[in-house]
């Protein structure tokens, strides 16, 4: 990550904790939000202070850094931070300024998916899809889902917490950090339902979709595990909607026809399975979600994470709608729920997937290489394997056998217990097993 880059996010996440009423953040908060080590952090952190972009408060443990009063009381962060619309997008947001009583109420329209033809139409410009789809792509060719497992502990957090806070949610990015380590309880209330319901639907989408497919049956269940507990009727929880909704501040209205709203996602998710360019598949699928409405509740939401999808199955960073405001948010859908116009909501998009990409490459960066014990004991968990599958000997006995250091043993166990777990005729090849043993033992039901 380039140094302005870290210094934009940490810009970005004092700003935030500053909306959230903290009085600054410690260094170390810091330093879990962005994911560097912590002395770049802190040399990031120096050089803010001294341009004036932070400033530095308290001693020893109780350092913090905050705005600079007068940017915090305005809103803005020096070195152009936020998003700023780009001289394209200009005469459409004159547009939706204007009083709702001078804008002519629109309502769904069918053509905006049925004239989509997959890879030869494009909602994002097709130059900018390519060059995202280049930069956010996996280096490596891995199975579907690989980018996104590993970075989901990060990928839980950031993705919750932005999509949360698009909703009014008003905890703070540490404090969904310890409710996650904590799990749910009877004492959740509505902001910490809404957090824990995004970590469990995005755990369904890693787990489901590089299996799965994108599929209408699993764009319900996202819905349904977004709103669990929080919709009056638990009949509505992945369903489609048999109410009429409306959305404020708009002179949209969406369809209220249960057989349209049906048949239009099905027609969304067939086309989107048929898009080649991920990016445009995410955007595609983010914008025409949102614009449907579907659901009696959820559907941005729904959208934001079922974005995801195209980008977990080719390897892409995922997308967490870093920094996003909920001002440029609501005007990117306006253009499109008004005026069908992708403007704003192509600048939104390219402006924090960008944003996705640095953060989520440093986090790959940052795991390193292979476990260096696994490095170090190859030889000995091969022997063991075969220990256990040619021979017979049991789980113990095959770890005893090599003496290993007392500090080493629990991560030796633990990773012989995943290897018998995942052995396979069609990988047994890299212990120098038998095909025919290998199955026999599989059979035998996995004897250890």
């Amino acid at each position: 990550m380039a140094r302005n880059v870290l210094q934009q996010s940490i810009l970005a996440y004092v700003a935030q904790q500053r909306l959230a009423g903290s009085l600054g953040c410690p260094a170390g908060a810091i330093q879990a939000n962005v994911g560097r080590p912590r002395p770049t952090v802190n040399r990031a952190l120096v050089d803010l202070t001294n341009t004036g972009c932070l400033v530095r408060a308290g001693a020893g443990r109780a350092v913090i850094y905050r705005l600079p009063q007068a940017s915090a009381e305005k809103g803005e962060l020096k070195g152009g931070l936020g998003l700023l619309w780009g001289s394209d997008a200009q005469l459409l947001l004159q547009q939706l300024s204007a009083p709702l009583g001078s804008r002519k109420p629109v309502t769904y329209q069918r053509s905006f998916v049925g004239d989509y033809k997959p890879n030869e139409s494009s909602l994002l410009p097709q130059e900018l899809a390519r060059q995202l789809f280049q930069a956010g792509k996996s280096k490596d060719q891995q199975p579907a889902g690989t980018y996104a497992r590993k970075v989901l502990e990060q990928l839980l957090i950031d993705l919750s917490w932005y999509s949360s806070r698009l909703e009014g949610n008003r905890k703070s990015m540490l404090d969904t950090r310890e409710l996650f380590k904590k799990g749910r309880s009877e004492s959740d209330d509505l902001d910490s339902t809404m957090l824990l319901n995004h970590k469990d639907a995005i755990e369904f989408i890693v787990d489901a979709v590089p299996t799965e497919g994108i599929t209408v049956p699993v764009v319900r269940n996202v819905q349904g595990l977004l709103m669990r507990d929080l919709l009056d009727d638990p009949a509505d929880l992945g369903a489609i909607r048999n109410k009429i909704v409306n959305i404020q501040d708009t002179v949209y209205v969406p369809s209220q026809v249960p057989g349209l709203l049906e048949e239009m996602l099905v027609h969304i998710v067939e086309k989107v399975r048929h898009i080649r360019n991920p990016v445009e598949a995410s955007f595609f699928l983010w914008v025409n979600l949102a614009y449907l409405q579907p659901f009696v509740d959820g559907n941005k939401r729904t959208s934001r994470l079922a974005a995801n999808m195209p980008l977990m199955l080719a390897n892409c960073a995922p997308l967490s709608f870093l920094d996003v405001e909920q001002q440029d948010y609501a005007l990117a859908m306006l253009g499109v729920y008004e005026r069908l116009d992708t403007r704003l909501a192509t600048e939104l998009f390219e402006w924090t997937y960008r944003r996705s990409i640095d953060k989520y490459q440093v986090v790959v960066e940052s795991l390193g290489g292979p476990d260096p014990r696994r490095v170090r004991y190859r030889e000995q968990l091969g022997e063991a394997v075969r220990q256990v599958v040619y021979f017979g000997t049991c789980f113990d006995k095959a770890v005893e056998s090599h003496a290993l250091p007392e500090v080493d043993m629990q991560a030796f166990q633990s990773m012989l217990s995943l290897e018998l777990q995942h052995l396979e005729p069609y990988n047994c090849a890299r212990y120098r097993l038998p095909i025919a043993k290998t199955a026999e033992w599989i059979a035998k039901g996995r004897p250890q």
